[in-house]
């Protein structure tokens, strides 16, 4: 019993920085900064929700989706990086429409927020190793998945206080200090898949 509770602690610690809450603010803020606070609320409740639906959907069906699709788990690791290039170049060099381009209602909705900030292809690769390497220890890891999510959230969720405090200025330096560090993670989960595949 203690070593499950342990495997599910240590595994729930590991998802949790994958799904790097604290370092998502920034993008999250600036996403949202636009939309009123109560509204904010609302739209990351819901965003964690399908975050949520989409990790218990690969936890339990991602590897036969992959190989169904015919699709390497590198495939996962190089497409995830291209969009985090994409969103780290937006972020440095900002569009008057904002980070995501024009969005319908002025809001996100499924991207950036639940896909790739929560559910990110870092913890989708991790959630593929961890069912390949213990495909019997699949409620275990169910549990750490969820634990982890319920951390994220909670943070996510208080997010939109923190915007009291930093201001448009502090936004827009953190803005771009996180778009150099979402470039510099995109290129190198580029080269981590790329050197895989060579």
């Amino acid at each position: 019993m203690v070593e499950i509770g342990n495997s599910v602690f240590s595994a729930a610690v590991l998802l949790f920085f994958l799904m790097d809450p604290l370092g998502n603010i920034p993008v999250l803020l600036t996403v949202l900064k636009d939309i009123d606070p109560k509204r904010q609320r609302v739209i990351i409740a819901r965003e964690v929700s399908i975050a949520l639906g989409i990790l218990i959907i690969f936890l339990f069906a991602g590897k036969p989706l992959l190989n169904f699709l015919h699709l390497q788990q590198e495939a996962v690791t190089i497409s995830g990086g291209i969009i985090l290039l994409i969103i780290g170049l937006r972020m440095i060099f900002p569009k008057p429409e904002g980070i995501m381009g024009h969005q319908p209602g002025g809001e996100p909705f499924l991207v950036p927020i639940a896909i790739p900030l929560i559910a990110g292809p870092s913890i989708l690769a991790m959630l593929i190793l961890m069912t390949q390497s213990n495909p019997g220890n699949m409620t275990n890891w169910l549990y750490a998945l969820v634990l982890a999510w319920a951390a994220s959230s909670v943070i996510l969720l208080a997010a939109p206080f923190l915007l009291r405090f930093l201001k448009i200025r502090g936004l827009t330096a953190l803005e771009r200090l996180m778009g150099m560090i979402l470039v510099m993670m995109a290129v190198q989960m580029l080269i981590n898949g790329i050197k895989i595949l060579v």
